[in-house]
């Protein structure tokens, strides 16, 4: 099977061959490095399979231009699938694929990381011994031990999370929309409507899907319902978070630490090296600029565990389409 492979860097064709030679289907594997969208869309002409990544346009205009040109799946090698028009997709034939899963480990662990980061002010620590200045004014952290930590979304990630956070000595706090039994059964744990989550943590992390429900579940209302000083941490979608409320709350203090892995418009920025660019996005400028706050682009699912898994599930679904079976992780369009 001919497929064209969008947004890719060198490990997604060391992991994708990889997969593709161990699972001996031998597919035909294109990569382009360039992002895929309206502009770049002529480039799958003749594939019948294009595989594309998290940030890529999926919408409605890139759709067609793929549907014209005789595309008829798109597999996503990635969980999240809100860049696709599914609607559009299902009205033009095109099958969607996705990872439904991969090591929940990989970002539940970069979270934790984000709050050692944060708590210890390791970034700072690091550069100021670099420069042999061994001072420790304005390094000082707090005990994880014995705080409590919000936890939005008891999915994999989160159930993972608040393990993890559980063996630090932490009180956990869950909201979910579809409670998780298994989540009461570590440690105090418990399920709490959202306000009291946000008014009784010292730290909130946010392990839930971007739907319509959750988009900018983290806003100017939200924000004054939390505690002074809260640690805030997202590793899941950028558009969970209203970055501009968040801003303002860093301003006011109501937000001491702000941790994130994702930005609600990183299209144009992650997955590039733009070191010798001037970035037009005010906000993000503006958000990287304060000392409280740390942000990785968007790198919490890179591990190796993560990559297999990843690869390997996608090979598999372009394998399931060129043979005629059931589609295993097919999306589907709710309307």
């Amino acid at each position: 099977m001919k497929v064209a492979v969008f947004s890719t860097e060198s490990y997604d064709s060391q992991f994708l061959d990889a997969s593709n030679t161990s699972i001996n289907v031998n597919h035909e594997l294109v990569y382009f490095k360039t992002r895929l969208e309206p502009k770049t869309a002529t480039l799958a002409k003749g594939f019948p399979v294009v595989c594309a990544f998290v940030n890529d346009d999926l919408g409605t205009e890139t759709l067609k231009i793929l549907a014209e040109q005789g595309t008829q799946l798109i597999a996503l090698r990635c969980t999240g699938f809100n860049n696709v028009d599914l609607k559009t997709a299902a009205q033009l034939g095109i099958k969607i694929v996705r990872v439904t899963a991969y090591s929940p480990y990989a970002i539940a662990e970069h979270a934790v990381g984000l709050i050692l980061m944060l708590n210890r002010k390791l970034y700072r620590a690091y550069n100021r011994v670099r420069d042999d200045n061994f001072a420790l004014e304005g390094l000082l952290g707090f005990d994880l031990h014995g705080r409590t930590v919000g936890i939005v979304g008891t999915g994999k990630i989160g159930m993972i999370f608040a393990g993890i956070m559980q063996g630090f000595g932490c009180h956990l706090l869950g909201y979910d929309a579809y409670p998780n039994a298994k989540f009461e059964e570590i440690g105090d744990a418990h399920y709490v409507q959202l306000p009291e989550l946000l008014s009784q943590s010292d730290i909130i992390s946010l392990h839930c899907p971007l739907l319509n429900e959750t988009e900018h579940i983290i806003n100017a209302e939200t924000i004054a319902q939390m505690k002074e000083g809260v640690m805030l941490i997202n590793t899941s979608r950028g558009k969970l978070v209203d970055t501009k409320a968040v801003i303002e709350g860093i301003k006011a203090a109501k937000i001491g630490y702000f941790g994130t892995d994702v930005y609600e418009e990183e299209d144009d920025l992650f997955f590039k090296d733009l070191s010798t660019s001037i970035i037009q996005d005010d906000t993000f400028q503006l958000l990287q600029s304060f000392s409280n706050v740390v942000i990785t682009a968007h790198q919490a699912f890179f591990t190796e565990n993560a990559l297999n898994d990843i690869s390997t599930t996608t090979i598999a679904n372009i394998t399931e389409f060129e043979q005629g079976k059931p589609l295993t992780n097919e999306v589907k369009s709710s309307q």
